[in-house]
């Protein structure tokens, strides 16, 4: 599990949701796994030192690497065909402007987009891409 490229997700934000939604449908390769924050893969992978000062939001684990805020959208963005590459153009933004818009969304997402009130449940046939 740990070669993979899996997007831990806020299991119950809609935006999140939505997100991971998009992502099925544009990683054509199939490269990206899914699983929600908190899942028993998060557990598994991610050191508790680690995990208490990653954002609730999206983290993204590439092949043992964590990354988050705006560099885990932007390394997602890498798996993505076009024109969604072209996204990456944005790693001239400096991080740290990058990274206040990416908490200032994060933190209003509840507010603007809402709350589920359980984790979405994948069809049989993208099963296979969400682990546990």
């Amino acid at each position: 599990m740990e070669k993979r490229k899996i997007v831990f997700f806020d299991g119950v934000c809609h935006l999140c949701m939505g997100s991971v939604q998009f992502l099925l449908k544009q990683n054509q390769t199939e490269s990206l796994y899914f699983s929600a924050i908190g899942s028993k893969s998060f557990l598994d992978l991610i050191p508790t030192n680690v995990r208490e000062s990653l954002p609730d939001s999206i983290i993204y684990w590439n092949e043992g690497e964590v990354l988050v805020e705006s560099d885990a959208i932007l390394g997602i963005t890498k798996e993505l065909g076009l024109p969604w590459r072209f996204g990456l153009v944005f790693w001239i933004v400096p991080k740290g402007v990058r990274n206040q818009i990416y908490r200032w969304i994060a933190k209003h997402r509840y507010q603007w987009f809402g709350k589920a009130e359980s984790c979405m449940v994948p069809t049989p046939d993208l099963k296979r891409r969400f682990l546990d």
